[in-house]
């Protein structure tokens, strides 16, 4: 065997075992299952309209009429021509969902931690401790897979740049404009704003460094040569890139027009999300532990804790039925074991208690600069976290630092701690296995470490009794509680909170105890390096891998066929399909926010982070209200309502205005304040009103509308509608889809002309007298644009990969000679 394959051989073994890794966690796939998760299934009720659209005509449609009353696909699964970056990510992605991402994780922090000239066991460890860090495996189990996927490829980001700073700067280039390519191209620009931060800490850091040691140009000319890369990178994902800004701006993400409240109270108008909302999801300061210790604050909201509970014997001591008191266990109870800050969890972010009793070791035995990146990125996302908590900070960055205030629920932003705290803790047991480190200085580091470490979990159960485990609902549950004579439950799920914390507490004692009598052992000589290595890298997976299966088992994977039907077709689905007209469906189950209505139906809901704003606008000022008048001009035919025994039915609305229809009258408003007021009380089958502050070239009119005009639709697709117009007198019509200033072509008889926006959301049309054909075409210049920038970007990328594949060979033979 070759020197050369002699040093690929382990690597290969470590791919394979990182292969096998997901394989195994995610095994029902094997058998052809899916994880069913609740965002995917949510997605495919949006995107539903699109896929057919393509399956049937193999076309790409960039509009979908089935939610939120018309909205483009661009962040709804669509593809655009010369992607070929996504074509990469897929070969690199190459085992089946979810699998393949936790894959992506491993492979990526191996790369990383081979950047950091770490040997390939401790590398091999600190992947699978990053991979099956609990977060990780949680956001996979609800659907969060753009969130996943972009992390996948925050080490290889990382890597590249880190390359470069080496001064291996053609390698370093390549990496990081691909990785970064495959970055965006994950399409979770909330993960990718939080690699930058990280990144830009990075880069004071090393920036301080390198005034220290006098070595400017360098960092400077690093600098360049990475800004190059990060360019072309965006260059490569220019379509998506510019669809996705061009429809920022009408989305909830942009600013809305209105400036008062649906109260009438004055707006405070933001160019970004409400401080509320971004903080909705915001750590508690204790709450931070459960990074230590899972089960400290109760888990998460289903946290199953079984017939030995407190709960469970509690309830069948008062005569509940075995079977009614287990029901309440598995369900209710359940629900209620989390008592932290947050308004609910699917989990705790653990990081594993190994992990930490690591990362503190090695702040005692590691030096330079990058301990103190990594420590500073960790502390920085763990302040940022607290949200709500922490508002001196929190407030800061929503108001002065750019883009902060465009993303949601801050408590994400964790994913750069659970990133830099495992990399921390394999560079410290790099030290340890340095042999140039003094044996003394490993002693002392492993000493203190302990002490902080297992300290921390004495001083937790000491503080034990000064805690209520109380949760805020639990008045509202106690109310309840007592109405059925079971005074004492809310004590008995107190206990239970207690018991939780206690059994993780002790688990996290044993754990670290463990680990730290085998780095003892391994100082002492008295353990081989493989075997010390091997116990604490079993250790670790043992710790991540039994918390991780609390939240993501097999229980969680249902059958393709289910899955790639996740809303069963209902009898109130049948009796409204059997109409073959043109209509929308509002279902006041979900009102807005659920997709399954979309699945079936042309909606005015939907599931989406960035919904569009004027059709929240809508809902909020008028649907809320019970303004029937707004339903009737999107075309609402069928409402999904209980009726007086609660059971949902389709009632049928006999007042929808249809596809499109004249108006006598169209009126001007000042502002859209105005215009939304005019809702109030308009009678929109004949009269339109319009903002003359946005349509200055509109003026007020009035039409004479016989009995004998007509406007219908003759030919729908998602991206084309068609329509028939007769009218014996020149008028405007009104069309019940939403207005989009961008992408949409007009004609009448094939002669291009101008739409206008009417009843704060609508789309209408001057149509001369006659009978005209009129159509809508969705062909959005952005597309074109932006695949014409990725075509020359991608041809560029690839020439720069022979030439530095081309250099790189010769380099070799040169050193070789």
């Amino acid at each position: 065997m070759t020197d050369q394959l002699r040093k690929i051989v382990p690597h290969i073994v470590v791919f394979l075992v990182f292969i096998l890794a997901s394989l195994i966690y995610f095994s029902p796939v094997l058998q052809g299952k899916k994880i069913f998760q609740s965002d995917i299934a949510q997605y495919i009720g949006m995107s539903k309209e699109r896929n057919d659209y393509k399956e049937k005509t193999g076309e790409e449609s960039y509009w979908t009429n089935s939610a939120f009353g018309g909205m483009p696909t661009y962040q709804l699964g669509a593809n655009y021509p010369h992607d070929y970056i996504k074509k990469l990510d897929k070969t690199i992605r190459f085992l089946p969902r979810p699998a393949d991402y936790l894959f992506l994780y491993f492979i990526g922090f191996y790369i990383l931690l081979l950047m950091l000239n770490v040997d390939w066991k401790l590398a091999g460890i600190g992947a699978l401790a990053f991979g099956f860090s609990t977060y990780l495996i949680i956001i996979l189990g609800v659907g969060h897979n753009a969130k996943a996927h972009a992390i996948g490829y925050f080490p290889f980001v990382l890597a590249g740049i880190l390359l470069a700073f080496k001064k291996k700067y053609i390698a370093g280039f390549l990496l990081t404009a691909f990785a970064m390519a495959l970055e965006i191209n994950a399409n979770h620009y909330q993960m990718t704003y939080y690699l930058f931060l990280l990144v830009l800490v990075m880069g004071i850091v090393f920036l301080i460094d390198a005034f220290k040691k006098k070595q400017l140009p360098h960092f400077f000319k690093t600098i360049g040569i990475l800004a190059v890369a990060v360019i072309l990178a965006v260059a490569t994902n220019a379509t998506n890139l510019m669809a996705t800004q061009e429809y920022a701006k009408w989305s909830t993400r942009g600013i809305s027009d209105l400036t008062i409240n649906p109260d009438g109270s004055p707006k405070e108008n933001t160019s970004g999300l409400d401080k509320i909302y971004i903080t909705q999801y915001s750590y508690g300061l204790f709450e931070s532990l459960d990074l230590y210790v899972p089960r400290l604050l109760g888990g998460g909201n289903d946290e199953k804790i079984g017939d030995n509970s407190n709960t469970y014997q509690y309830l069948t001591k008062q005569g509940v039925p075995p079977a009614q008191a287990k029901d309440f266990v598995e369900g209710q109870a359940a629900h209620m074991m989390y008592w932290g800050a947050q308004p609910g969890t699917a989990g705790p972010a653990y990081i594993g208690a190994i992990i930490i009793f690591l990362f503190v070791f090695s702040l005692f035995l590691l030096k330079g600069k990058l301990k103190w990146w990594l420590l500073i990125g960790s502390l920085i996302s763990l302040a940022l976290s607290w949200g709500h908590n922490f508002n001196l900070l929190t407030n800061f960055m929503i108001d002065y630092f750019p883009l902060y205030d465009k993303f949601r629920a801050v408590t994400s932003i964790q994913v750069l701690l659970e990133l830099c705290f495992p990399i921390l803790a394999i560079l410290g047991l790099k030290e340890l296995l340095d042999t140039s480190v003094e044996k003394k200085e490993k002693l002392n580091a492993l000493k203190w470490s302990v002490l902080i470490s297992l300290g921390t979990l004495v001083g937790l159960f000491l503080v034990k009794g000064t805690l209520d485990f109380s949760h805020v609902n639990d008045a509202y549950y106690r109310q309840q509680f007592d109405q059925m004579g079971l005074n004492q439950l809310m004590k008995s799920i107190k206990e239970d909170r207690a018991a939780l914390y206690t059994k993780d507490l002790f688990r996290s004692f044993v754990l670290v105890a463990l680990a730290a009598a085998a780095v003892w052992l391994l100082m002492k000589e008295k353990l081989k390096t493989n075997y010390a290595l091997l116990i604490v890298g079993v250790l670790i997976l043992i710790d991540l891998v039994g918390v991780d299966k609390r939240y993501v088992n097999q229980d969680d994977f249902v059958s393709a066929r289910y899955l790639d039907n996740p809303f069963p077709t209902t009898a109130i689905d049948k009796q409204i399909l059997e109409d073959k007209g043109y209509y929308r469906v509002f279902n006041t189950q979900e009102s807005i926010n659920g997709a399954s209505t979309s699945f079936l139906h042309k909606s005015i809901g939907g599931y989406h982070a960035g919904k569009p704003m004027r059709l929240q606008d809508l809902f909020e000022y008028q649907i809320a209200k019970n303004n029937v008048a707004v339903l009737n001009m999107l075309n609402v035919k069928y409402i999904i309502r209980p009726n007086d025994k609660g059971e949902l039915y389709p009632a049928k609305n006999p007042y929808a205005n249809g596809s499109a229809w004249f108006v006598n009258e169209l009126k001007a408003t000042n502002s859209a304040n105005e215009e939304m007021g005019a809702l109030d009380s308009l009678n929109v089958k004949t009269t339109a009103v319009f903002d003359k502050s946005k349509f200055s070239e509109i003026a007020p009119e009035s039409f004479h509308v016989d009995s004998t005009a007509t406007i219908e639709l003759t030919d729908y697709k998602p991206n084309m509608l068609m329509y028939k117009a007769n009218n014996k007198n020149e008028g405007v019509a009104v069309f019940s889809e939403m207005y989009y200033p961008h992408g949409w072509k007009v004609t009448i008889d094939g002669q291009q002309t101008d739409e206008f926006r009417v009843n704060y959301a609508l789309r209408a049309l001057k149509i001369p007298a006659g009978t005209h054909e009129i159509v809508f075409k969705f062909d959005p210049q952005v597309v074109k644009t932006g695949s014409t920038i990725t075509l020359a970007s991608n041809v560029l990328l690839f020439l720069l990969l022979l030439g530095g594949i081309f250099y790189g060979y010769k380099h070799t033979k040169e050193t070789e000679a």
